[in-house]
């Protein structure tokens, strides 16, 4: 197939791409690098060292003899190029990464909540109105995110997407099946729940095939593509705004610095291995809904793990201490989280858990490029709320000078 990957330099977007080229499709980028801009910005950088996507592309072909074409452009604001550009290329599928991944980073100011919302709205939007007038019948994959479900414990498993609800009329009682209903934590994650309207109104109206995928929260670095050469190493992300919970506390770990839970550590999360996340979206490339039909949704998840088990497990491999700080979200500071995932396991999804041989690949990785690390930038300082704000502990370690008068 030829296949777009939109937003192809990316944590996800990067290890996806070399998967796909290597199972022998025609792999084609589409990146503004904008995710490059913002470690300029916050002043922080991958804990792995990266080359140009123009240099990683060419090491790939020097490897493997496989070509990755890369484009330029900015989906949210190039409406019109993006619209050329399919036109031209005529993908088979598109895989959709090219969004503002972060929670945190979404909800440091309002300049970020707005350049959050403009860009990944902007982004979804600009590519189905594009798809619908190019009359390119392509599958489209989207990323999103387990978060748009919410965090609360009723007890009953998270299903895939939908919801079957009964409801009284003058006539009786009559059941009918909605989307789940959505219960956004940031303005990250309220993007990713109205990029699921998006998807069904076009479903409806226009007949796209379209696949979400509500993914958990990643861990892990290395796939069997990145490490064919030490040039084609994911990025890495450590810092409170972009680093995932679990490889912050890997990292924090390597680095001597205490394993930071926010709050009481009871709240639940979903988690997948990098490797099972290429993995999934390849599976969900294989089996594209037809025209007509709803929005396929999978729950792209394989394990579920409360923050203060995490920290325990890594303190107790690596040694390391805990130290609970107050929380900078507004959330529950205890959830039960019960989530299906068996559209994936059926179309042969063999999950990785938690190990403590791919603990320790994360560790070591953070050991050797430890000398890359700004430990200033590990504390987690994006607040949701101002009051929230000023609680954040920002020097755990009590490294700040302190005045003694």
């Amino acid at each position: 197939m030829k296949i777009a990957i939109l937003g192809g330099d990316g944590f996800c977007g990067w290890p996806t791409t070399l998967h796909l080229s290597e199972a022998g499709h025609e792999v084609h980028i589409i990146d503004n690098l904008s995710r490059r801009w913002i470690d300029t910005e916050l002043g922080v950088q991958s804990l792995t060292p990266m080359d140009s996507i123009q240099e990683r592309c060419r090491i790939w072909r020097e490897v493997t003899r496989r070509t990755i074409h890369f484009h330029l452009l900015d989906l949210a604001t190039d409406y019109e190029r993006l619209k050329g550009w399919l036109a031209d290329h005529q993908p088979d599928a598109i895989v959709h990464l090219a969004e503002q991944r972060a929670a945190p980073y979404s909800m440091k100011t309002d300049r970020h909540k707005v350049y959050t919302v403009r860009n990944n709205t902007g982004a979804t939007h600009n590519l189905l109105a594009a798809l619908v007038e190019t009359g390119i019948d392509a599958h489209l994959v989207h990323l999103g995110t387990m978060g748009v479900y919410g965090y609360s414990s009723i007890g009953a498993p998270i299903p895939e997407g939908y919801l079957d609800v009964e409801i009284d009329t003058p006539t009786g009682k009559k059941t009918q099946e909605i989307l789940y209903p959505t219960r956004p934590g940031s303005v990250y994650h309220m993007t990713k729940s109205l990029d699921q309207i998006m998807f069904q109104f076009y479903a409806q109206n226009d007949g796209l095939r379209i696949t979400d995928l509500h993914q958990g929260i990643v861990w892990g670095t290395h796939t069997a593509q990145t490490q064919r050469h030490d040039q084609l190493v994911n990025r890495f992300d450590y810092d409170g705004d972009y680093g995932t919970v679990l490889n912050r506390f890997l990292i924090q770990a390597a680095i001597g610095h205490p394993l930071t839970v926010h709050g009481t550590g009871g709240q639940t999360r979903a988690f997948i291995h990098i490797r099972d996340s290429v993995r999934c979206i390849e599976l969900a490339l294989s089996d594209a809904p037809r025209t007509g039909d709803r929005v396929r949704i999978f729950n792209q998840m394989t394990e579920t793990h409360r923050v203060g088990d995490l920290a325990r497990l890594v303190a107790g491999l690596t040694g390391a201490k805990v130290a609970n700080l107050p929380n900078p979200r507004k959330e529950a500071a205890e959830n039960d989280l019960i989530v299906k995932n068996d559209q994936f396991l059926a179309l042969g999804l063999e999950p990785t858990t938690l190990a403590d041989g791919l603990l320790e690949e994360v560790v070591d990785v953070a050991r050797r490029f430890a000398h890359r690390i700004d430990r200033s930038r590990v504390p987690a300082v994006s607040a949701w709320t101002k009051e929230l704000g000023a609680q954040v502990e920002r020097d755990p370690e009590g490294r700040a000078l302190r005045s003694v008068s």
